[in-house]
């Protein structure tokens, strides 16, 4: 279909118009629920189980809608770099690891401190910088060649790069794991109103590969189907930014702009906004750290807790499942140590030194 027909706009135009619209609507619902795959691991016991719910809902959301979009014909993701029959497996499998460290180290993954930086989070405005810039080093700069030798070691998946390709199909495997996470909502504590929050932000997966790779589909000015994302998102607006005249923005530059919008009018409506600094307390390296870390990893792995974990699971694309395993394994493994551990870090520096450690 021809976005001339629809928006009046080239594709690549109303691209950015539609990542801005998918953006502002997560941020909203984001900051609402306060979404993040962080939490549902390393959060607080009162706050976990209620995240886990929220995040799998969402994915059971992704799952059904991207299978249904699949399923029906109207999206075609062959050739997509999701369902490469060579696996990188030692890159995603390393780019995981980091990104799930490093957001335990930065106390959020990328998405989050996106809709924090929204809030006037300034800690989180930070992290972002860094995580892009360090992403798109590694795409494009100086640390393109650990992505470049890492995604040298793959393993020929054959015909197999998704679970679609088993026996079953698409609408087997995504119920199968739709099944798992429904279970995963109904012992988690998250409030119905969260959960329908979650639910909406996993509609935005298969909204996002629909207007991609179907409804902005045109043979004479082709883009690439995509869906929403943050680490591409993050190093394509850095690079916009420091040279618009030069390049066009993307669906990501909407999108990660949306996010900081929609995020920044539901503060201020909920008079949540706040300006929030780096203190004394607060162990700016390990912010740092974390967020160079996730922008590495995310590259490397290729997507992170929302391009891979959200939006690629839910095409049941192997190389998506690994890095998600792998960026769940490598919070937990950060999670079991204190000193990667940011909060129980500083609580314990605040009782060595006979203070009081406020989060």
């Amino acid at each position: 279909m021809s976005a001339e027909l629809v928006f009046g706009l080239t594709p690549r135009s109303a691209s950015v118009l539609i990542g801005a619209g998918l953006g502002i609507a997560f941020g909203i619902l984001a900051q609402r629920t306060g979404f993040c795959l962080r939490r549902a691991i390393a959060g607080e016991p009162g706050e976990r189980s209620a995240a886990q719910g929220v995040w799998a809902i969402a994915l059971v959301v992704a799952l059904v809608g991207t299978a249904a979009a699949l399923g029906s014909g109207l999206l075609d993701l062959d050739g997509h770099r999701l369902m490469n029959a060579r696996l990188p497996v030692v890159a995603i499998v390393v780019g995981g690891l980091l990104f799930g460290i490093g957001m335990i180290l930065a106390r959020g993954c990328a998405s989050r401190l996106t809709v924090l930086a929204g809030t006037g989070n300034l800690r989180a405005l930070t992290v972002l910088i860094v995580f892009a810039a360090v992403a798109h080093a590694a795409l494009k700069g100086a640390l393109a060649p650990i992505r470049t030798s890492l995604g040298a070691y793959t393993v020929d998946l054959g015909g197999v790069s998704s679970l679609a390709a088993l026996p079953g199909g698409v609408l087997l495997w995504s119920a199968v794991g739709a099944s798992v996470l429904l279970f995963v909502v109904a012992r988690s504590a998250a409030r119905p109103l969260y959960l329908v929050g979650g639910a909406l932000i996993g509609a935005l997966a298969p909204l996002g590969w629909l207007s991609t790779g179907w409804l902005l589909k045109d043979e004479f000015d082709p883009i690439p189907a995509e869906s929403i994302a943050l680490t591409s998102a993050g190093a394509e607006t850095l690079f916009w930014w420091v040279a618009s005249s030069a390049i066009q923005p993307t669906f990501g530059v909407g999108f990660l702009a949306g996010i900081v919008g929609g995020s920044f009018l539901s503060s201020v409506l909920a008079r949540e906004f706040e300006v929030v600094g780096f203190t004394e307390a607060t162990s700016t390296g390990r912010y740092l750290a974390g967020g160079a870390l996730m922008g590495l990893g995310g590259v490397l792995a290729g997507g992170c807790t929302i391009g891979a974990g959200l939006a690629g699971v839910a095409t049941l694309s192997v190389a998506a499942i690994l890095a998600l395993a792998s960026i769940v394994t490598g919070a937990l493994l950060a999670q079991a140590f204190p000193r990667f551990n940011l909060r129980r870090s500083m609580m314990a520096d605040a009782a060595s030194a006979g203070a009081v450690f406020t989060p």
